[in-house]
């Protein structure tokens, strides 16, 4: 029997703790800053503590306490504040997705103290309770072997074409600090490429001459395909669930910053990633960036090749008083290039208009916009 406690108990951590008093006898003792977190853990089996203090109490040494918290500052001030609580042997494993060059640093300054940090990149989401967690593991070899029966519990039985392998259980050791936490940062850059297929491929169906159940379709190529993958099975899960046309969900897609650090370290080691790139580019317009972009795009299209531009949706009347009349008359010209054709056709009639009512600016505004389609002619391509 091994006792373990657990700090963060969302919809993981506190999955986690479930799995491990269902299928097994090692002792959970359990904190969250929130108590109703902590309520459902006792409820579900483990011990409950009222602060990190009272956590480490309850532990006896060699103890190890494991972290589900958020990436960054969260994980980093519970490591600085258990590292105070603690003693030398014991062991502190993070299970969130740290960057993997933080758990080095960690595991550096917790050395001297003696504790040790293990690092596990988690894989498995709310599904975990019950098909468990893939879990890939940095760290000394002492520390990962000591943690190995809550891995047990926690992983899933691996498949017979893996056995031999990676052993029976769906886990295992890649190296050092880091190492466990690098192989997970790479695995989500992957599972961002692989969405994104999908996401283009139902985008075609939606859009093609044929009336298609992507329900159906995600559900026929999980029968002995080349593309069927768990990711497979959950896109037809979600056409089931919201529609055809998930006309309910906005196109909103954030990212938790594995992919970026994926690019990151890809790009230190000239190894090129377009797919991941390209998929996280395109979270990055989901969420509206890029507008800005798309309008020098069509604004320079227009000053070399004269190509029409499609003018901005009049702003709400509420809005009108936020641009002043001079500058909206300044970029008049500019988003609507076809008014050159009107002066053309009604070159006489300034004859007939008065000296006051004919005003400079216009005369300037004519006299810049030559100059400034020449420039670009001159400078584009």
């Amino acid at each position: 029997m091994t006792q373990i406690g657990f700090v963060g108990l969302g919809k993981m951590g506190g999955n986690m703790v479930h799995r491990i008093r269902r299928d097994s006898e090692h002792e959970v003792v359990a904190f969250d800053f929130d108590e109703k977190a902590v309520k459902l853990a006792v409820k579900n089996g483990a011990s409950g503590a009222n602060s990190l203090k009272d956590l480490v109490k309850q532990l006896q040494a060699p103890r190890i306490v494991w972290i589900m918290v958020p990436a960054g500052a969260p994980t980093q001030e519970t490591v600085e504040k258990l590292a105070k609580l603690l003693e030398r042997g014991d062991t502190i494993v993070d299970g969130g997705n740290s960057k993997w060059t933080d758990d080095k640093r960690r595991a550096e300054q917790l050395k001297s103290s003696g504790i040790d940090y293990v690092d596990v990149g988690t894989s498995g989401g709310v599904w975990g309770l019950e098909v468990g967690y893939c879990m890939m593991v940095g760290g000394p070899p002492r520390a990962v072997k000591r943690l190995a029966p809550i891995l047990d519990v926690l992983a899933p039985e691996t498949n017979a074409q893996s056995l031999a392998a990676i052993g029976p259980r769906g886990w295992m050791r890649f190296g050092g600090s880091g190492a466990g936490h690098y192989v997970k940062m790479v695995h989500n850059g992957v599972e961002y490429g692989l969405m994104q297929a999908y996401a283009e491929g139902f985008d075609l169906f939606d859009k093609c001459e044929y009336e298609l159940d992507n329900a159906k379709i995600a559900h026929l190529w999980g029968q002995g395909s080349v593309v069927r993958s768990w990711l497979c099975e959950l896109a037809a899960r979600a056409f089931e669930a919201d529609g055809n046309e998930l006309s309910t969900i906005e196109g909103y897609t954030e990212d938790s910053g594995e992919g970026r650090w994926t690019i990151e370290d890809a790009t230190a080691h000239d190894v090129p990633t377009p797919v991941i790139t390209a998929s996280l580019y395109e979270r990055f317009r989901s969420r509206g960036n890029g507008d800005f972009a798309d309008r020098v795009l069509a604004s320079l299209r227009n000053q070399f090749g004269g190509h029409a531009v499609k003018s901005a949706p009049a702003p709400a009347a509420s809005a009108a008083p936020a641009k002043s009349p001079a500058k909206a008359a300044a970029k008049a010209p500019a988003t609507n290039r076809p008014a050159k054709a009107p002066a053309k056709a009604g070159t006489k009639r300034p004859a007939k208009a008065s000296p006051k009512a004919v005003s400079k600016r216009p005369a300037k505004a004519s006299a810049k916009a030559p100059a400034k389609a020449k420039r670009a002619r001159t400078g584009g391509s």
